[in-house]
């Protein structure tokens, strides 16, 4: 297969480069913080004239280091090669492995040259808990599955059967070292069974596999819904699940989020500028992970295209959540009864926002008048953005908003400026 550049996160690395701080890439397993790490950082390591032996990698997954899980051996074991004062960087793959390993890492970042990356693969990184440990020297780095832009570089066809696939198997990377559609089904059948839910099971000691079983597979074919814990705690009662409370729906839906599976999206109130309560949307991290769920049924284009578009907003460093304009109507007798729009996607970051609706199709201008009553509705001056699956070049209608077609927004991280 050939190797991906992952540009995203290297220059966030390189950002960072000798800030103090203890850098952290966290990520679902297996979409490719070991490579980040280990291959692309540390050949720019070397690229940038950094000696190989002032670079200490250690892979604490590999039965070979099996006895450096113990946080005093870990530390012996880096102290150990630093024969000089000048900078080391210390590069440690699945640090959560470590018992106590913030402690160890507090510890090695009191020395002035070194720089410390490490990563892990559950968001108890970053609990308050942890936080407060390390006391504000931990910098996080979030990776993520590929985006269809760096799946595209690395795929062996066109851009259409690329997108095919994509949409079909997610953009976890050894999915493109199989050429067969079984050969990538089965990876990630496997990898769910034998990897995410074991994990996650294991690591927060819940014992009713089938119950979580059965919520992945109701959260994979209700993608975009808005639901919440005691809706979906109906739904397990109506199922036959009768121990299956609120609280515990609650605590599987925060163990699937901290193993990032999945992604919750709150409800923001665009003219009252607040957050509402409970129900929330969640989307699956990666939607080849979502389908495999679903056995590969269900395959809505529509459905998977907004988490795709979820996907790469977070990707590209925004804050997303799910907005809901309130409007003031006239019924016919003569009532004022509020009505609520939504509007898919609100998209912070820094001084920026952007109003984002995915629409798959707008063959009509009464499906694009649809589609755009929401954000006409917004009174404020920010973007305002349809992206659909089809049409021309990017343009903009007479309320100002912009149409733009998901390829156009995919392949440009600059898209939502045009």
């Amino acid at each position: 297969m050939t190797p991906i550049e992952r540009p995203i996160y290297l220059n966030r690395l390189i950002e960072r480069q000798g800030n103090g701080l203890i850098k952290i890439i966290t990520g679902i397993r297996r979409c490719g913080k070991s490579f980040l790490l280990f291959e692309l950082f540390y050949n720019y390591l070397l690229d940038t004239g950094v000696p190989k032996d002032h670079i200490i990698k250690i892979a604490l997954d590999d039965d070979e280091n099996e006895e450096l899980l113990d946080r005093k051996k870990l530390g012996s074991a880096i102290r150990a090669k630093l024969v000089d004062e000048s900078t080391y960087y210390i590069l440690l793959d699945e640090i959560q492995l470590v018992e106590d390993f913030e402690k160890v890492l507090n510890g090695l970042n009191r020395r002035q040259n070194l720089d410390i990356y490490v990563t892990g693969s559950n968001s108890k990184f970053l609990s308050s808990d942890i936080k407060t440990e390390f006391r504000g020297r931990g910098d996080e780095v979030r990776i993520h599955p590929l985006t269809f832009r760096e799946y595209l570089s690395a795929f062996n066809g066109s851009q259409d059967d690329a997108w095919d696939m994509y949409f079909t198997y997610g953009g976890l990377p050894l999915t493109l070292s199989y050429s067969s559609a079984d050969g990538k089904a089965n990876y990630l059948k496997n990898l769910f069974d034998t990897v995410y839910i074991a994990d996650v099971m294991e690591r927060n000691h819940f014992k009713n596999v089938q119950a979580m079983e059965t919520l992945l597979s109701t959260l994979a074919s209700s993608v975009g819904s808005l639901t919440s814990p005691l809706k979906l705690s109906n739904t397990f009662r109506h199922e036959g699940y009768q121990t299956v409370t609120d609280k515990t729906v609650g605590s599987y839906l925060n163990a699937l989020s901290d193993a990032f599976l999945v992604n919750k999206a709150e409800r923001y109130d665009v003219k009252g500028r607040k957050y509402i309560a409970s129900p929330y949307k969640y989307y699956f991290e990666d939607i080849g992970l979502r389908n495999a769920r679903l056995n590969f049924r269900q395959q809505e284009e529509n459905h998977i295209m907004e988490n795709i578009i979820y996907n790469e907003l977070l990707v590209r460093g925004y804050n997303v959540d799910v907005g809901i304009v309130e409007v003031r109507t006239r019924a016919e007798d003569g009532s004022r009864p509020y009505k609520h729009y939504e509007v898919d996607f609100v998209c912070n970051q820094g001084n920026n926002r952007y109003y984002i609706q995915s629409a798959y199709d707008m063959p009509t201008a009464e499906k694009l008048e649809q589609e755009q009553r929401s954000l006409r509705y917004i009174p404020d001056s920010f973007k305002k953005i349809i992206i659909t699956r089809n049409g021309g070049p990017a343009w903009r209608n007479e309320q100002g908003i912009l149409i733009l077609r998901l390829m156009d927004f995919l392949l440009d991280e600059n898209s939502l400026d045009l």
